[in-house]
C-alpha cells in the first residue's frame, strides 16, 4: 500500500461495489464517469490491487475488492455514526450536565424540570449535586459543577448571577397555633414563642438573623438545627416556631402538623438564581438545560407559591 486512501475514494468504491455500475454511481455522486473511473484507478494504485473486474457489459468485485468491502463498510459506518453522535452533542442532545443546587432547590424546584428535560433530551446525563452556598461556589471554582442554583453571591466578581425568583421568609408554626396567629403575622410573635433556627453558619440562619435585626427582634434560638427536617419535627412536637424561606417548606416533613404565615413588613427574602463562572463556556447540553430552566422561570415561582 503506497498511500492511505481517502475516505471520499472509499465511499465511491463502496457505491460501485453495491450498485456494480460505474454509470449509476457517477450519476448518484454527481460525477462524470471518467472522473469516477480515475478515482477508482488511483485507489487501486494506492492499494496495489485490482478491485473490479469489468468489461463492456458487467462489473464484478475482484477477490481483493470483496476482501476490502466489509472493511470499508465498517469504516464508513463507524465514521458516520461518530459524526451523528457528535452532531447531537453539538446540538445539546447528548452529553452531561452537572448541576449544583441548594437542598431546598434540589428537592422543590428542580425535579419537575429535570423530568421534562429528560423527555426532550433522553441521551443527556444529568448529575445533581446538593450543597450549601459556600460549597456550591467552591465547586464552581473547582469545575466540579457546570452552574449552581443558589442565593446571590457577595464579593465574588468571577461568578455571574442571573436572578430567577424571590424566596420570601415565612413564619412556620404548629397547625393548631395557626388560627391564633394573624396573617400576615407580626414580628412580635418571635418574642412570645420559642424560636427554632438553623445552625448559625447556614445561609438560612444568616438570613433570618438579619431579618430579626431589621425588625428589632431579639430571639435566641431554643434549638439550632443542621437539617430542615429536624426543624419541622421540633415544630410538629409543639416546641416553637421558625422563620424560613418558603422554598424550604417541602423539606420540613410533618406537613399535616405544620402551617405557615406570611410576615408583616419589614419583609425578608432571599434571591435565588443561577450562578456560573464568568468567561467559562458551557457544553451544549448544559447550555440547553440552562436555557430551558430560565424559560421555566414563571413555573419556578408557581412552585414556590404553592
Amino acid at each position: 500500500m503506497s498511500r492511505t486512501p481517502s475516505l471520499s475514494s472509499l465511499r465511491l468504491f463502496l457505491q460501485v461495489a453495491r450498485s456494480l455500475s460505474f454509470s449509476e454511481t457517477a450519476r448518484m455522486a454527481n460525477l462524470s464517469q471518467p472522473a469516477l473511473s480515475r478515482t477508482i484507478k488511483l485507489l487501486e494504485e494506492d492499494l496495489g490491487v485490482r478491485l473490479f473486474d469489468r468489461n463492456s457489459r458487467n462489473v464484478r468485485l475482484s477477490s481483493a475488492g470483496a476482501a476490502l468491502l466489509p472493511t470499508v463498510e465498517r469504516l464508513t459506518g463507524d465514521f458516520d455514526q461518530a459524526f451523528r453522535e457528535l452532531k447531537q452533542t453539538f446540538e445539546g442532545q447528548r452529553g452531561r450536565v452537572v448541576v449544583g443546587a441548594l437542598p431546598s432547590v434540589a428537592a422543590n424546584l428542580l425535579p419537575r424540570f429535570i423530568a421534562q428535560f429528560r423527555q426532550t433530551h433522553p441521551h443527556v446525563e444529568i448529575i445533581l449535586r446538593e450543597n450549601l452556598t459556600s460549597g456550591l461556589y467552591q465547586s464552581l471554582q473547582d469545575r466540579m459543577i457546570d452552574f449552581a442554583i443558589s442565593i446571590e453571591p457577595s464579593g465574588q466578581s468571577e461568578i455571574t448571577f442571573t436572578p430567577m425568583l424571590e424566596d420570601a421568609c415565612v413564619l412556620v408554626c404548629h397547625a393548631r397555633d395557626a388560627d391564633a396567629i394573624p396573617d400576615p403575622a407580626p414580628w412580635s410573635i418571635f418574642r412570645d414563642m420559642p424560636f427554632i433556627g438553623m445552625e448559625p453558619r447556614s445561609s438560612v440562619r444568616m438570613l433570618t438573623d438579619a431579618a430579626f435585626a431589621r425588625a428589632d427582634i431579639v430571639t435566641p434560638a431554643l434549638f439550632e438545627c443542621s437539617q430542615l427536617a429536624t426543624v419541622g419535627g421540633l415544630i410538629a412536637a409543639g416546641l416553637g416556631v421558625s422563620l424560613l424561606p418558603q422554598s424550604t417548606l417541602p423539606l420540613l416533613a410533618h406537613r399535616g402538623e405544620l402551617a405557615w404565615r406570611v410576615m408583616q413588613p419589614p419583609l425578608a427574602s432571599r434571591r435565588i438564581g443561577i450562578s456560573r463562572m464568568a468567561g467559562r463556556t458551557l457544553s451544549p447540553a448544559a447550555q440547553a438545560f440552562l436555557d430551558g430552566l430560565i424559560a421555566q422561570q414563571d413555573q419556578c415561582n408557581m412552585v414556590i407559591e404553592r
